[in-house]
């Protein structure tokens, strides 16, 4: 599938900032789910590339002039691979699999959450994977505006709603509280191959999403869509991978003065097949 990508970011402000800085994880890398072919950060300065400690591309923008908005535009055509049963070919990667059985603040495991982790009796296969996401998106509903970015899994379980990156989460301390690795997954989805009710847990043209990769021995990487329980296909883009949001987080950052902020995200993905 060849991915066209726009994601339009703004933060407007009450007062004047007088000093920001902002992290980025806005860049894909190519890799075994998708070859990037061009890709483009907009901001209003210099923007200072790395990598993070999960191999993340990770672009710095320091802004020290007062200011009242920021507006980051990114752009970008990624030609995506097709996965069977979501497998990725990527070797382990940089990180030992020991780091993804530790739980974070956001995925830390309580009595509920054990307990469903336990309501599927093995997770040694991807069937068992797709079934325990069933069971995630049954006992917590999508519907936006409940939860927080901040929200952590046990309270999204408890709401018994969420979003995308609440799903993820759970499957996280599910897995974790089992011993099995897994990594939280930033990126985007084109929701045109989706049915009408999975595209309702996306935005009409494309959004920003968030998934899972669990680490199967004898197989690999296996990525989830928890939020749809389905296979990562390749109507996806991946952008970073860590143990949680806050850590994958596409936009994080700090800033000094400025009290209340606005903000407004546009996201379009489309999708071709290529020629």
């Amino acid at each position: 599938m060849y991915l066209t990508i726009r994601h339009d970011t703004s933060y407007r402000y009450e007062a004047t900032v007088h000093y920001s800085i902002q992290q980025l994880r806005l860049t894909p890398a190519s890799g075994a789910a998708q070859i990037v072919r061009r890709w483009s950060i907009d901001a209003p300065g210099k923007l200072d590339a790395t990598f993070d400690a999960y191999g993340n591309v990770l672009h710095t923008l320091v802004i020290n002039k007062p200011h009242s908005e920021i507006r980051l535009q990114v752009s970008g055509e990624v030609d995506t691979i097709p996965l069977v049963d979501g497998l990725l070919r990527d070797a382990a990667g940089p990180i030992p699999l020991e780091h993804f059985t530790c739980a974070t603040r956001l995925t830390e495991a309580d009595a509920a959450i054990r307990e469903l982790a336990a309501s599927v009796p093995s997770l040694a296969s991807s069937a068992r994977l797709i079934e325990l996401s069933e069971q995630i998106v049954q006992r917590v509903k999508y519907r936006p505006g409940i939860t927080e970015v901040t929200s952590t899994a046990a309270q999204a379980l408890a709401l018994g709603n969420g979003v995308c990156q609440d799903h993820a989460h759970l499957m996280l301390a599910c897995c974790r509280a089992r011993g099995i690795p897994a990594r939280y997954v930033s990126g985007y989805i084109e929701p045109g191959d989706l049915s009408a009710m999975e595209a309702s847990a996306a935005a009409p043209h494309g959004a920003s999403h968030a998934w899972v990769d669990v680490w199967l021995d004898g197989k690999g990487w296996i990525s989830i869509d928890v939020t749809h329980a389905a296979f990562a296909s390749e109507i996806y883009c991946r952008l970073a991978v860590a143990r949680d949001y806050e850590a994958a987080a596409p936009v994080r950052g700090r800033r000094i003065g400025g009290l209340e902020e606005q903000l407004k995200v546009s996201v379009t993905v489309s999708a071709q097949m290529p020629q």
